[in-house]
């Protein structure tokens, strides 16, 4: 006998893809946050070296602490948002924080000034990424999960996009300095944080519980008590963190193809229209694929687009693969966190994400430096296939380690 189909009516798939006002909140956010970030960002650069003076290296170094700061704090902040059960006054400090380090580097006058400030606003990041996302999470069902996280993504580079041309429009409008564009970043920045204030809320808990009497996780012991699957899908991010390196080098190789110096931002923009584009409906295909199979085509896209940067020899091979290179990110990003979301149980969802965050972060600087020292030691062909390889790795582990209990 056959079996009866129900067919959605229009309105009933909009009720079912309808985002939790929380969830828009936390996109509008990312936008904002971005908008403020990326138009100072790009040129921070060539203003620490070319106005304060300071070696490449000393940026290398600015750059190193930061991003190891965001990755440890993000781990405390996950753990904490459980603790406390109170997400949102950790999204806010994080993004009150970065909201005030940012536009102040228009003052500076010292690369130390530069770093503190930095450190700040990385320390904002880290205390807000893991409890935002845990808290997207709490509001949203798993049925919906990868276009809630997907559309956060989809917003955030959005934000992305803006920041430069907004940069750049102001540059090229009013001839404006670094110190003065740094400063305009603040009104991005603010309505960043009226929008965390006024629009995003913590879910009502069934049963508020006291604080003393709920079931704590320990953070030692956190790695240990989580999911068999959970353990096999952070394993997999860190193989593939090895090989992601950063993207600075994708930008060398496209000059190496021929891309002028003039056109690197603009395929830097190309590269965040495919994101963001790309991302909510890359979220849709993990709710209606599953989470696996939809990151290990990601992954797949990965590797051939390293084996295409590898490979490549004329110019236009560059822009083709920077666009690619976007559907990676539109099927893994929000994808993992929504797969973190699916295996932890929700009153440990700020640690699982505080423990993904951390993964992928610590596995920052040595990617970059093993890539690095590969292109120069063995060639750039070399770097890419390993980038290839890891990713190729990490998708067996995937599909391997996060099998279900009953699966064979």
């Amino acid at each position: 006998m056959w079996k009866t189909v129900k067919r959605e009516s229009p309105s009933e798939r909009d009720l079912r893809r309808r985002l939790h006002p929380t969830v828009l909140a936390t996109g509008w956010a990312s936008f904002f946050n971005d908008v403020s970030s990326e138009m100072i960002y790009p040129l921070l650069p060539v203003f620490l070296t070319s106005v304060l003076g300071v070696s490449f290296a000393f940026v290398g170094l600015i750059e190193g602490i930061a991003e190891s700061t965001t990755s440890l704090v993000r781990l405390f902040s996950g753990w904490l948002s459980d603790r406390l059960r109170k997400r949102k006054l950790l999204v806010l400090m994080g993004y009150l924080l970065a909201s005030m380090a940012r536009p102040s580097i228009a003052v500076t006058t010292t690369g130390w000034q530069v770093l503190g400030l930095r450190f700040v606003d990385r320390l904002g990041k880290g205390l807000r990424s893991a409890p935002r996302d845990a808290l997207v999470a709490d509001v949203t069902t798993a049925a919906r999960r990868g276009l809630a996280f997907g559309y956060q993504r989809a917003m955030d580079h959005a934000g992305a996009i803006v920041g430069p041309l907004v940069s750049s429009a102001l540059l090229a409008a009013f001839a404006l300095g670094y110190r003065p564009l740094f400063a305009l970043a603040a009104i991005p920045a603010a309505l960043c944080v009226v929008t965390v204030w006024r629009f995003i809320q913590d879910p009502v808990q069934p049963s508020a519980t006291p604080m003393a009497s709920r079931p704590q996780v320990a953070l030692i012991s956190s790695w240990r008590q989580t999911d068999r699957r959970l353990r096999g899908l952070l394993f997999a991010v860190g193989v593939f963190a090895l090989g992601n390196s950063s993207d600075a080098f994708l930008i060398l190789r496209a000059q190496h193809l021929g891309v002028s110096v003039s056109l690197i931002p603009i395929i830097w923009v190309v590269l965040h229209v495919s994101k963001s584009l790309l991302s909510i409906p890359g979220g849709l295909l993990s709710d209606r694929m599953g989470r696996r199979p939809t990151i290990t085509v990601g992954w797949a896209v990965y590797a051939l687009v390293y084996l295409g940067f590898a490979l490549a020899s004329t110019s236009w091979q560059a822009w083709a693969l920077f666009a690619t290179y976007g559907l990676y990110f539109a099927l893994t990003e929000g994808v993992e966190k929504a797969f973190v979301a699916d295996l932890a149980p929700p009153d440990q969802r700020g640690v699982a994400f505080g423990l993904y965050n951390f993964v992928v972060g610590l596995a920052v600087l040595p990617a970059s430096v093993i890539f690095g020292g590969v292109w120069e030691w063995a060639g750039y062909r070399a770097a890419f296939l390993l980038g290839a390889g890891l990713a190729l790795i990490a998708s067996a582990w995937l599909l391997w380690g996060t099998r279900s209990p009953s699966s064979p």
